[in-house]
This record gives structure tokens, sequence and C-alpha cells, in this order.
């Protein structure tokens, strides 16, 4: 076994503990579903913040890709970008939903550069509206996105979207993984 399959494991394991919960809810998307993943209860963990940076960044690695930068959509994808910045000289930015009224009125906050090379990460991808949107900004400001890395998968078309619309993506962990299909 590879250090990186007890990594997974691990993480496969806080996720289940942690962030998954059964019932019925209503998703951000509004559709109706007998599970919830908050992964930001993994996400925000210190062990949670190691192992997805450790498996994002070997993800990068294997994907080919050298971001300057790493972000997404606030709020879901901050502690994700931050892990991803561990270790390595690699700087977060993160997306408004919507530009600032006050200040500088930027959209996008923290280290980001227009023409910099970034990978949108996102904490779970359901229909993949959220991935999309910080991509749409991040190219509106000038950045070349080369991918977006996620920590969950929920298996419902998301990642599909996404890559029918030409962005590559890489997923630490799917719903399948955590037994929830």
């Amino acid at each position: 076994m590879r250090p990186t399959d007890d990594l997974q494991r691990r993480l496969r394991e806080l996720l289940r503990q942690r962030s998954v919960a059964h019932g019925d809810f209503t998703l951000a998307s509004g559709r109706r579903s007998s599970f919830y993943i908050d992964a930001r209860r993994t996400t925000m963990s210190g062990e949670g913040l190691a192992l997805i940076g450790a498996l994002g960044l070997e993800h990068l690695t294997a994907r080919g890709w050298a971001p300057a930068l790493v972000g997404g959509l606030t709020l879901g994808a901050d502690p994700a970008a931050a892990a991803q910045a561990q270790g390595r000289p690699l700087d977060a930015f993160t997306v408004r939903k919507q530009a600032k009224a006050h200040g500088t009125g930027q959209r996008i906050e923290g280290c980001f550069t227009a023409g910099a090379a970034v990978v949108v990460v996102e904490d779970v991808i359901t229909t993949g509206q959220s991935a999309a949107d910080a991509i749409t900004a991040v190219e509106a400001a000038g950045g070349r996105v080369l991918g977006v890395l996620a920590v969950v998968d929920r298996e419902e078309g998301g990642r599909a979207a996404l890559e029918q619309a030409g962005h590559a993506v890489e997923v630490l962990v799917t719903a399948t993984d955590l037994g929830l299909r």
C-alpha cells in the first residue's frame, strides 16, 4: 500500500465522521437529497487541512498543473485553497459571489494577479455552478484556469458539466467512495 492510499483512506474516514449527514436536505442547487456533505467540517479541521493539502498537491503534480495560485468561490473553497498553499510556495485567492460595494470593490481577494495560472478549488461539486462562477470571474480578471480540484464530487453531473465546458477536473473523493451511492 502506498502512503497516499493511507491518506486517501483517512480523508474518506474523516469526511464520513465529520461531514456527512443523512436526512432530507435541500441543496444550494434546489435539488432534494437524502444526504448532505458539509465538507467545511473536514476542510476546516487541522487533520483535514493536512490531508487535503498533501492529496491535492499530489493530484496537481500528477495532472502536470503548475499553478501560481489556487482559489475559488467563497466560502466553501477557502479552506481547501489554503490547504493547497501549505508546503510549497503557492498563493491563494478567494472569489466573492459579488464585488464589494466598498473599499476597492474587488470580486477577487487575496494574492490573485492578472495573467496568473490558477487552479480553481471547490469543496463539493454537485452541479458545478460554483466552480463555473469562479472560473468566469477569474477569466474575466485575466487569470488562466488550468483546471478544477474538488475535495468531493457528489456525482450528480457537475464534473461532467465542467468537463463539457472544457475544464479538466480532479477529485479527491467521490460520493461512491463515501458509500453514499
